[in-house]
């Protein structure tokens, strides 16, 4: 474990870089840019700074680094609004989910990539008709003799699937969907593929940042399976708490904070604006120790699903909470196209609320999950 020393050395090292992109107009911070931010040059350059894949082993081509170093970067990243959805997931969960369940053969060919910033993944587990119950997909895997996979369904909100170089797909390989859990498997699929089919889906912004994927009878081989066949529930359960937990699920509208903070700084604070803003400090502080705790959970090794769960509810209702707070406090007007910096900011954070209780599991999922944990249901 570094100590404090090292850590505030190392955010301090983040600030500058992003001080630096900011300076040569790399990019302009905007709320949710871990969803949105597409920039694969800036994935690179943090790739060759060695802050992805920071807690992959060195033999994989990763720095060998703690949780909580990872954790200071995409902390300040995410509190900066910086472009990083492009490879957020597949530094996020498909690095762990690969080292936990993937063969030496998968771990040499994926993490490598992922620890540069060149190699993006996508995740295929909602669907049509099944959103957040995914022990309810339909998408079928069917295998061959000679041990290849046939691939037929539809995945839907599956973020970044255009940009992706593979997913890590959730199916049905055994069983029928009464099964539920069980018969459930895991599949590594490269992309692009000639029988996947991916259709950008726009948000309300206009953007097309995720998309429906279908798999048209898509073939791949014996090696695209990821861990033990039928175990692809318990493996999903499992990178859900690192998808789940993280400062992402607190953090997505914080630039829009920090800018209004700048405001007042610039413009002096009513009293109500003062206590607006400590409200919102504090709640984000509460949520900070929360997630370090998960952290702190799953680098010991252990589960802790349910905590994860409470921090994705909790956390993305404060998003859409703070939204509202800054735009009735500031009496700013939102404006998608010109205005100032802030008013822009502003727009994308009211444009993005609705997204933030839905997506990695509505908040009413999440909370069935937190009262089975506490014995309740």
């Amino acid at each position: 474990m570094p100590d404090a020393t090292d850590l505030d050395g190392l955010r301090a090292e983040v600030r500058s870089f992003l001080r630096d992109e900011l300076d040569t107009g790399s990019f302009e911070p905007v709320s949710d840019s871990w969803m949105s931010g597409f920039a694969p040059g800036f994935s690179a350059r943090l790739g060759a700074r060695g802050w992805l894949g920071m807690a992959i082993p060195t033999n994989y081509g990763g720095h060998g680094r703690s949780p909580i170093e990872r954790f200071v970067v995409t902390e300040e990243l995410l509190a900066h609004g910086a472009p990083v959805a492009a490879h957020w997931i597949s530094d996020r969960q498909m690095a762990p989910g690969i080292l936990a369940n993937g063969t030496e053969a998968q771990k040499q060919r994926y993490l490598p990539g992922i620890a540069a910033g060149e190699l993006f993944f996508a995740i295929g587990m909602s669907e049509p008709d099944a959103g957040s119950d995914l022990a309810g997909v339909r998408t079928r895997a069917v295998a061959a003799e000679d041990g290849s996979w046939t691939i037929t369904g539809t995945k839907v909100w599956t973020t970044g699937a255009h940009v992706a170089h593979a997913m890590v797909l959730l199916a049905r390989s055994d069983g029928e969907p009464v099964d539920r859990h069980a018969g459930l498997s895991q599949f590594v699929v490269d992309l692009p593929h000639p029988d996947i089919e991916i259709r950008p889906l726009r948000s309300i912004d206009g953007a097309a940042h995720f998309n429906e994927v279908i798999f048209h009878g898509a073939r791949v081989g014996s090696e695209a399976l990821l861990g033990e066949r039928g175990n692809g529930w318990a493996q999903v359960m499992g990178e859900l708490a690192f998808e789940r937990s993280g400062p992402e699920r607190y953090l997505s509208t914080v630039p829009l904070l920090r800018a209004w903070t700048d405001q007042l700084r610039r413009t002096g604070a009513t009293p109500e604006q003062r206590v607006t803003l400590g409200t919102l400090t504090a709640r984000a502080w509460t949520l900070r120790r929360m997630s370090l705790s998960v952290a702190a959970e799953l680098d010991a090794g252990r589960k802790p699903d349910v905590l994860a769960a409470m921090v994705k509810d909790v956390g993305s209702t404060f998003e859409g909470d703070l939204v509202e707070a800054v735009r009735s406090s500031s009496e700013g007007v939102a404006r998608r196209d010109g205005g100032d910096p802030f008013a822009r900011l502003l727009a994308t954070s009211v444009l993005h609320t609705p997204a933030f209780t839905l997506r990695g599991g509505t908040n009413e999922i999440l909370r069935g999950i937190v009262a089975r944990g506490m014995g309740i249901r």
